[in-house]
């Protein structure tokens, strides 16, 4: 006969204990352990002689007996959530978007799903009536709403409509509000999280539903709930952004059917999520001639290239510890490139306050934009604007020297096609490369920073 007890399980890693701890042994977090009602099975069911069955469905199979075969995908009709996926929806393959309240989850979702007018779409919502999700897709699509609206949170229920309408994509709308009757906890703990995530990805690889969920995240930025329902689903999307920013940002952190580095650019509007095809002339603005610390950086996210404009203000400290801030590119990175500034090329900052900006709500991991970095912050130190079509891409060194980058000539070809006129590229960078521009634009290789700075400031 099944046992209930209580026990505490951290909601980080899901490690468990029999009382409440502030720190997690396993993880290292402090206060994360929360109160979790268990049914744990005898050992005479767990370890009965059905568990050592020789009738068992699964079967070790030989490697070179399995025939590979490509993934079946569906298309979203939506060229950057296609992007982001790898081609397409994988049929049967679970697929997590988390975001913060707010930033336009479920308006992308409902609005991919209304251009699907082929597919039989089941909409599971736990959070909103289906007088709200009318009224939302009769802003973002009137003429086509042939997808099926199901307001449900019980899990066994949500199941026995999927299986009277079989769907072709199944939404729910969020996990952290679906439960089942199988664990007696309350919706969104770390028990029903698991459990229900598991009945789905089970119901998704036997019936080849393809299951799009909807997550919250915690205060961290992260997916609320344990850390194993990122390991159960098969991708993970994050839609990020800044709610005062019309640029919304859809990013792959886990692809088990495609690339991680991939994203997606979304531009909010009131009648709903308008695709970025170009996100170059966005990011740019027209108007920073004669402005001194904007430099632009010539990115590579993915398999996209794209410009963007890197903003410094260099003054002098106020308070006797001078202040570093960054929106968009990693502090610690910044504060390395300041130093190499200072040992390298001879510029004193250490009496300053610098502030960094990625315009546009943009957050870009490329090294490559290292060389722009320091030229803004430069430029606002001089107070000298650098002059107008000029771009470039270059990863910074701890000695100065300027490095090479992946897919140069993609960079290039960027700026070309939007009317720049000089670019820095790092030297013999297109070594081996049958690259040849199509455009009078100046390529300009540079081996050390001080080097590339004679060149912009003279």
């Amino acid at each position: 006969m099944a046992k209930t007890k209580t026990v505490y399980v951290c909601s980080n890693c899901g490690a468990d204990s029999p009382k409440w701890i502030g720190k997690c042994p396993n993880c290292g977090e402090w206060n994360t352990y929360v109160e979790e009602t268990v049914v744990k099975e005898s050992p005479a069911a767990r370890h009965g002689a059905a568990a050592f069955s020789p009738k068992a469905k699964s079967r070790p199979v030989p490697l070179r007996d399995i025939t590979a075969e490509k993934e079946e995908r569906l298309d979203m009709m939506d060229e950057e959530l296609n992007r982001v996926l790898g081609g397409g929806l994988v049929r049967g393959s679970l697929v997590l978007i988390g975001g913060e309240p707010g930033i336009g989850k479920s308006t992308l979702v409902l609005q991919t799903v209304l251009k699907l007018p082929d597919l039989r779409i089941l909409y599971v919502s736990g959070e909103e009536s289906s007088k709200q999700l009318k009224m939302r897709a009769d802003r973002i699509d009137p003429n086509n709403q042939n997808c099926l609206i199901l307001c449900e949170t019980n899990l066994e229920q949500i199941f026995a409509q999927a299986g009277n309408v079989k769907p072709d994509l199944l939404v729910i709308d969020s996990i952290q509000t679906i439960f089942t009757e199988n664990i007696e906890s309350s919706p969104g703990s770390i028990a029903q999280v698991r459990e229900c995530s598991a009945s789905i990805l089970k119901y998704a690889k036997e019936e080849g539903v393809p299951v799009l969920l909807i997550g919250h995240i915690n205060k961290e930025g992260s997916i609320a709930g344990p850390k194993v329902l990122e390991h159960i689903v098969d991708t993970v999307l994050q839609f990020e952004g800044d709610q005062h920013y019309m640029y919304r940002i859809l990013r792959s952190i886990k692809n088990r059917f495609g690339s991680t580095a991939e994203l997606g650019i979304y531009e909010m509007r009131q009648d709903g999520l308008r695709q970025v095809s170009n996100p170059s002339e966005l990011l740019l603005t027209q108007n920073h001639e004669g402005l001194s610390g904007v430099a632009i950086a010539a990115a590579i996210e993915g398999i996209r290239p794209f410009l963007i404009e890197t903003q410094a203000l260099v003054s002098t400290a106020v308070y006797g510890t001078p202040q570093r801030s960054a929106t968009g590119f990693d502090i610690r990175r910044m504060n390395m490139l300041l130093a190499v500034l200072e040992k390298r090329a001879g510029f004193k900052l250490a009496q300053k306050d610098v502030f960094l900006n990625i315009a546009g709500g943009l957050r870009v991991n490329d090294p490559a934009i290292d060389l722009a970095v320091l030229s803004s912050i430069l430029s606002s130190s001089l107070d000298i604007s650098i002059e107008t079509g000029v771009c470039m891409a270059g990863e910074i060194g701890l000695s100065g020297e300027i490095r090479p980058v992946n897919r140069i000539e993609q960079r290039i070809l960027e700026a070309e096609k939007l009317g720049f006129s000089r670019i820095f590229i790092p030297f013999n960078n297109l070594k081996g490369s049958n690259y040849s521009p199509k455009s009078p634009i100046e390529i300009v290789q540079v081996r050390k920073v001080e080097e590339a700075f004679r060149q912009l400031f003279g």
